[in-house]
């Protein structure tokens, strides 16, 4: 009977937890900004949250790896002025998942959020309620089957992260060392039965990420 090893499991689920929960923090006001702004920097700021979906993730996890590293002046302030190392650590490993699916969690949220009627943000407004209690009570609840793609495809992409995991956190047990790096250790090592195990398991974890949101897709069609 094999002895799999469960920690790269457990620790891919705390990463892709963790960056979605900081995603619906961050993400959720930045794509009403996107939905309803016009201001002039709207282009340039739908275009850098959009960058990851194009953009090799070997070469921003080599650009984080170089801002993030003591040897460099935001990694050093970081490091001397707030005692936090964010290179080869499972902070660092947020930081980088958090920019790379941040597009999952902001443009679903962003395109239908700007597909609702102005009026019941107006309407809104005149009873008296904020920005941000208009977009948590009223918006939100309007544009659920959007908001749970964003939050599904978010942990599932943080999940299937492999090369800014290993540019940017390395291959440390129980830290760095995710399912998508045990894979690649397993095959390294010929060790071909553990392989088949992690890949089978983040393979079913896909397809039921992929039916979640086809079925929720399906509820939120009209009849």
């Amino acid at each position: 009977m094999m002895d799999l090893d469960l920690a790269p499991l457990w620790l891919t689920c705390r990463l892709a937890a963790t960056t979605t929960l900081i995603l619906l923090l961050l993400g959720l006001p930045l794509a009403a900004w996107l939905a309803h702004s016009r201001s002039r920097l709207r282009p340039l700021v739908e275009t850098l949250v959009a960058m990851p979906l194009v953009l090799p993730p070997s070469v921003l996890g080599f650009y984080l790896l170089l801002a993030l590293s003591p040897a460099h002046a935001p990694g050093a302030w970081l490091r001397d002025a707030l005692g936090i190392n964010l290179v080869f650590s499972f902070a660092g490993l947020v930081t980088g998942s958090v920019l790379f699916s941040m597009p999952f969690m902001v443009q679903p949220v962003a395109a239908a959020l700007s597909s609702l009627p102005p009026s019941l943000r107006e309407a809104a407004h005149t009873l008296g309620k904020s920005r941000f209690s208009t977009l948590l009570r009223v918006e939100l609840p309007c544009v659920r089957p959007a908001l749970i793609a964003g939050v599904v495809m978010s942990f599932a992409h943080t999940v299937g992260e492999f090369g800014l995991v290993l540019m940017l956190g390395g291959n440390i047990p129980g830290v760095t060392r995710v399912a998508s790096i045990a894979v690649y250790n397993e095959v390294e090592a010929l060790n071909y039965p553990a392989a088949h195990a992690y890949a089978a398991i983040l393979c079913l974890f896909s397809f039921a990420v992929v039916l979640l949101v086809h079925l929720q897709r399906r509820r939120a069609e009209p009849v």
